[in-house]
């Protein structure tokens, strides 16, 4: 009986394990067949991070390969929330408070997300990383990502824009040539163990491909002479802005371009926009006096007026349509030549009238008033210029003059170089070539021609017109001292009131100009806006070009001598 019960025991554990194996196999057979891919996923978090590689940002450098804007490395600092215990969460938050300096709730929410990865704060600086490390807190690590650095800080900020968190481009040129900067990112699977800990073994990886350089025309000591004139007249005449642009006028290469305010690039956050704002591109103002260059080159190349042709000037009043005219001192006869040494608006109005409001029209269009100039920055603005059907009766006395258009300060930088340069409208052009980290030239830029404005002779003789104007006319106060000549007009431009009147009380001073005059190397154009207590472009705008256009002469002269002296000497040692 005892072995028949025995037996019967047996039986059934044994049909049980039976059962229990048969159970089992199916589970196995199930979960291979039907859930394989998803705990295999599961699996995967657990020990293998996904992380995107971060491209390096390319530089942007002057023309002598000076840095503008590099890339440092830098630590970033991320959690894995999933592998981490709420005890060690509430470690992490209280650690990394005061050493990322956020808030309590930032941090939770943070790592109260049921994720493998997030990140905690990017690109923080090497006393924070130094001090996250010496915690060893579980599920916090750290990524190698690039900081964007200006080495400059303030000198060209508005040309160089800046890139934020992400490496993306904001403003200015980082913008404009994201594309090219940016590169493409890479991606990396990275082991861990089974404590969720990085094991720094990569299982799979594509790397990423940094961006290309650019290479600029802006040569930094240029930049820097006319940042620090320009700084000089807006704080002397508590202005509300100003700008100032230096060319090549043969090429249309932007040496220098800066505006005030401005604004440090490693702090553009805290800047507001005002600061922001590239003001030699998109900053719409009537240009007054120094527009008159269009009438003089107008006249000159139609053959209409010489120079030496006289006019009465009506002693400072002159009506046109149901507007009186006035000259701020009251001429006589003059000159045409004289008329625009003295800047005379009846004068110049009355050559205008000889003219037409047509062929006036024709060279407002020819010298790129009006129209975008194409260069390669954004916020770029056109301008305004009406057509003559769009005039009123008393237009014929105001556009001449400057009244009645809008125009940026580059428009006026290129205008006055078409004169230099012999009669060509050259497009304006700041990035001189793209470079891939090798240093070979991906992509080269030229100078490119936009039109014919004048010929080179009615250029000559307006350059001898503009050099009066700096000798003995209104622009005296832009004669260069030693060797060198220089030429250019004087603006003084009433700024409208609200009411559309024109203010008593606000102006822009301006002046624009080339040097040497016989052979000129530099246009440059200095605009200053609502200065005080003086408003004279002849006063305010004119020493700003005095000083920038002397020292950058004698920088490019002696610079000159360093390179001719170095060919001199490979020449020898090659011989």
């Amino acid at each position: 009986m005892y072995i028949v019960n025995y037996s019967r025991r047996a039986g059934v554990v044994f049909l049980v394990f039976v059962v229990f194996l048969i159970f089992c196999a199916a589970r196995l057979f199930f979960i291979q067949l039907f859930q394989s891919k998803f705990l295999s996923g599961i699996a995967n978090k657990q020990h293998n991070l996904f992380v995107e590689l971060e491209p390096r940002r390319g530089a942007i450098y002057d023309c002598n390969l000076k840095p503008l804007a590099v890339n440092i490395s830098t630590d970033s600092l991320y959690a894995s929330p999933s592998g981490m215990t709420a005890r060690d969460k509430e470690t992490a938050i209280k650690k990394l408070m005061p050493i990322l300096n956020v808030n309590y709730s930032y941090l939770k929410e943070r790592l109260g997300r049921k994720k493998a990865f997030v990140w905690l704060a990017r690109k923080i600086t090497p006393e924070q990383g130094e001090a996250v490390k010496k915690l060893n807190l579980k599920g916090i690590g750290f990524i190698k990502e690039s900081k964007r650095c200006y080495p400059n800080r303030y000198l060209a900020s508005h040309i160089i824009g800046f890139a934020g968190l992400d490496n993306t481009g904001l403003e200015g040129l980082e913008l404009y040539s994201d594309k090219y900067l940016k590169g493409e990112p890479g991606w990396a699977v990275m082991l861990r163990d089974a404590r969720q800990r990085k094991l720094d073994i990569y299982d799979r990886m594509v790397s990423p491909r940094d961006g290309q350089d650019l290479v600029l025309t802006v040569d930094e000591v240029i930049q820097y002479i006319a940042e620090r004139e320009l700084e000089k007249a807006f704080k002397q005449y508590h202005a509300k802005g100003a700008s100032i642009i230096v060319m090549d006028p043969y090429t249309g290469k932007i040496l220098a371009m800066a505006n005030r305010p401005t604004f440090d690039l490693e702090g553009f956050s805290a800047a507001d926009k005002d600061s922001k704002r590239n003001r030699a591109l998109c900053d719409l103002f009537e240009p007054g006096s120094v527009f008159k260059i269009v009438t003089l080159s107008a006249a000159i190349e139609e053959k209409k007026v010489s120079e030496e042709d006289r006019f009465f000037c009506e002693n400072g009043a002159y009506r046109v349509a149901n507007h009186i005219l006035h000259d701020h001192q009251k001429h006589g006869w003059l000159t045409f030549r004289e008329i625009i040494e003295e800047s005379s608006n009846i004068g110049t109005t009355k050559v205008a009238q000889i003219l037409g409001p047509d062929i006036v029209y024709k060279y407002v269009k020819l010298f790129g008033f009006g129209a975008k100039l194409g260069v390669d920055m954004p916020g770029e603005i056109s301008g305004i210029s009406k057509e003559p059907r769009l005039w009123s009766k008393t237009s014929i006395g105001a556009v001449p003059i400057g009244q009645e258009v809008g125009v940026t300060a580059l428009q006026l930088a290129c205008a006055i170089s078409a004169i230099a340069n012999g009669g060509q409208l050259m497009q304006p052009y700041i990035i001189n070539e793209i470079r891939d980290k090798q240093g070979q030239t991906i992509k080269k830029f030229s100078p490119t021609v936009i039109r014919k404005v004048i010929s080179p002779d009615t250029a000559a003789r307006v350059r001898k017109v503009l050099t009066g104007v700096v000798e003995h006319g209104t622009g005296r106060m832009a004669k260069l001292e030693g060797f060198f000549s220089a030429a250019g007009k004087t603006g003084t431009a009433q700024k409208l009131e609200p009411d559309g009147s024109y203010s008593h009380d606000n102006f822009v001073a301006s002046f624009i100009g080339f040097a040497p005059a016989e052979e000129p190397l530099l246009a440059i154009a200095v605009i200053v806006d609502d200065p005080r207590p003086v408003y004279f472009g002849g006063v305010v705008s004119a020493p700003v070009f005095k000083s920038v256009a002397s020292d950058v002469l004698r920088y490019l002269k002696i610079n000159q001598f360093h390179k001719d002296l170095v060919a001199l000497n490979e020449t020898e040692r090659n011989n």
